[in-house]
């Protein structure tokens, strides 16, 4: 039988959308393979005879049009919007995608940086209303070089902005739930176990949060965990809005302890106008923007493209969130 592979990766940007030449390119390698794009609100009519299903998203209703279906792929480097427990329950395996995020978010993160020690964000802000505002920058900037900055959630994307970092001079902390066994592990990271994150923040001039979106990492930013960071430190959250108390938050900002922060993923999208958020005069928010990148869907289909010659070969696949049952990889 055919191996039938429905792909649903629409969008409204050019580089999040598969298109005819990632097809044309599937089919040539593949020919033994039926790909089927379609937009999301086709889909589920169409995965009675869906085999493999490649997109954004998943929803756990259609488990039920789906009876072939074995393997469910996301190019996304996160699955918190997958129905996990329903897929499994279902016997379907699930993969995400992850190498080609580091390289967007790493220059993401270096741009808020940047924005922040030179004075570039405060500078934009004065230049439409300040004769001259030298003495302003002079009094908020600061060097990156020889400062610590602290990565909480320091997998495959923070190792990739750790070696940037450290190109720049910094002294990186990676904290994770089990860090590598090899503390040194190559990287010149310092790794810090997360049950001890508050001494790698009392010691950080910048904090980066890569958290996923977990029961566990839930709020992970409190009250305490901002009160444990050193006065005036710089917080970036290019991870999950969930990880993160935003009215903890903007009291830290508001005393002053917390000196700027920057937010790739507010906790409502879009935030409303009247969110202090947006008003704060130290924060920057970006509009989920952290991954743009215009390789995206050409690396993720690159990624995919891997995963299927592993399925049909019926060996393990790369990202497995939910592994596939044994002896049942293809059809």
């Amino acid at each position: 039988m055919t191996t039938t592979v429905l792909v649903c990766l629409d969008s409204p940007h050019e580089f999040w959308r598969f298109g005819q030449r990632h097809a044309e390119r599937l089919r040539a390698v593949f020919p033994g393979v039926a790909f089927l794009a379609v937009q999301e609100r086709d889909a589920q009519r169409h995965l009675a005879a869906a085999d493999v299903y490649f997109g954004w998203s998943f929803h756990a209703d259609w488990i039920r049009s789906a009876p072939r279906l074995r393997w469910v792929a996301t190019p996304s480097a996160g699955v918190d919007h997958f129905p996990v427990d329903e897929l499994r329950a279902a016997g379907i395996g699930l993969t995400r995608g992850y190498g080609y995020h580091a390289r967007p978010v790493t220059e993401h993160a270096l741009g808020l940086l940047l924005g922040f020690s030179r004075g570039l964000f405060l500078s934009q802000r004065l230049q439409g209303r300040a004769p001259w505002w030298k003495d302003q920058i002079a009094e908020v900037f600061f060097d990156l070089h020889g400062q610590t900055l602290t990565i909480v959630g320091c997998g495959e994307i923070g190792t990739h902005l750790a070696t940037a970092a450290r190109h720049l001079g910094m002294h990186v902390i990676g904290v994770r739930r089990n860090p590598p066994r090899d503390c040194s592990a190559g990287t010149g990271i310092e790794w810090i176990p997360a049950a001890r994150a508050h001494e790698a923040l009392a010691r950080s001039r910048v904090v980066v949060d890569l958290l996923p979106a977990t029961d566990e990492t839930r709020r992970f930013f409190d009250a305490p965990t901002f009160g444990a960071c050193q006065p005036g430190t710089v917080f970036l959250n290019l991870g999950r809005a969930s990880t993160v108390d935003h009215d903890a938050l903007l009291a830290a900002l508001d005393s002053g302890h917390i000196g700027a922060a920057a937010l790739d993923v507010p906790p409502v999208k879009p935030p409303p106008p009247d969110d202090p958020l947006r008003r704060h005069p130290r924060v920057v928010l970006t509009p989920k923007s952290a991954v743009f990148s215009h390789r995206y869907m050409d690396e993720a289909v690159d990624f995919f493209h891997d995963n299927l010659q592993l399925h049909l070969a019926d060996r393990p696949l790369n990202g497995i969130v939910i592994p596939l049952p044994d002896g049942d990889r293809h059809v």
